[in-house]
């Protein structure tokens, strides 16, 4: 065995396509004012930590820093690029 990860593509697909449904979730909540939405938040940076974890960010990508500071500090930029991330991963209509 190698000492890098190796993951099944299609389990990675599936780890990405959670990430864009619940940072979706996450916008969609913060949107309707929804009492959930700190809760959809921190599902979404979850998410995000396996991503990092599984080296499934983008180059450039830091989608779990992102996450953090959409979520947490309301960091539009921050937001943008996670959502430019699902859009790069094949989940643009997930996200807004």
């Amino acid at each position: 065995m190698s000492g890098c990860s190796s993951y099944d593509p299609e389990q990675a697909k599936a780890w990405q396509r959670d990430y864009c449904t619940k940072l979706g979730s996450w916008q969609k909540a913060r949107n309707a004012t929804d009492p959930s939405v700190e809760a959809a938040g921190y599902a979404a940076i979850a998410v995000a930590k396996v991503l990092d974890r599984e080296h499934l960010d983008h180059d450039g990508s830091h989608v779990l820093d992102d996450t953090a500071r959409a979520v947490t500090a309301g960091d539009g930029e921050a937001e943008g690029r996670a959502v430019a991330y699902c859009g790069s991963s094949g989940f643009e209509t997930l996200v807004r």
